[in-house]
């Protein structure tokens, strides 16, 4: 609503207002996912010999313990399958009730906003393509970086020089390089023609 606002007055401040929201998704997903991420390393390295203690070698005991943190991607790709299926189920329902009630019986044109079933298929469209794909690229990014764990966690070299924290540090380094980047476009450019939308998210 926000950015259909200020698209009346110019496509820069409509699009700034886009930019903006997608950002705050953006820097709030990577950095919960880090956070829970580290909490979890945290909390299972000082519990390590009480859930770990069982497995006979160090190397073993830390091959394990990232397998655990690994549950941690599976969770967030489980509630993305749901937000999915669920605003995919509920939109396509709307979508084919507004559409045989409001072009076959009333004949509105397609989503016309006297057709109350097109704020129902909006609701689903949001549900699926927010809430669905927030989580499933939080649930991608989960299991990248426990990827790495895992196999990082097969290197007595490298767990022995704690250095299991470098995938986290990776990505903690591309949120200051995205803060970075983000302030420069966006006030060195300005998008005031749709041909510069594509050129301004590539930069």
């Amino acid at each position: 609503m926000r950015t259909a606002k200020q698209a009346q007055d110019s496509l820069d401040k409509a699009f700034n207002v886009a930019f903006r929201g997608g950002i705050v998704l953006g820097f709030v997903l990577v950095g919960l996912a880090l956070l829970v991420l580290h909490l979890l390393i945290v909390f299972y390295v000082s519990k390590k010999d009480v859930y770990f203690g069982k497995y006979n070698t160090t190397q073993e005991t830390w091959l394990k313990l990232f397998e655990a943190v690994a549950g941690y991607g599976l969770g967030g790709s489980t509630v993305a399958l749901f937000g999915r299926v669920g605003g995919g189920i509920y939109t396509k329902a709307a979508d084919v009730g507004a559409d045989l009630v409001g072009k076959v019986i009333e004949n509105l044109d397609e989503d016309d906003f006297r057709n109350p079933g097109v704020i129902a298929d909006n609701v689903g469209d949001n549900v699926g393509d927010i809430a669905g794909m927030g989580s499933d690229l939080f649930g991608s990014f989960a299991e990248s970086t426990c990827a790495c764990l895992v196999i990082l966690a097969s290197s007595d070299e490298l767990v022995k020089a704690n250095a299991f924290y470098y995938p986290l540090t990776i990505s903690a380094a591309g949120i200051l390089v995205g803060i970075i980047t983000i302030m420069l476009s966006v006030h060195l450019f300005s998008v005031n023609e749709a041909e510069k939308v594509e050129k301004f998210l590539k930069i």
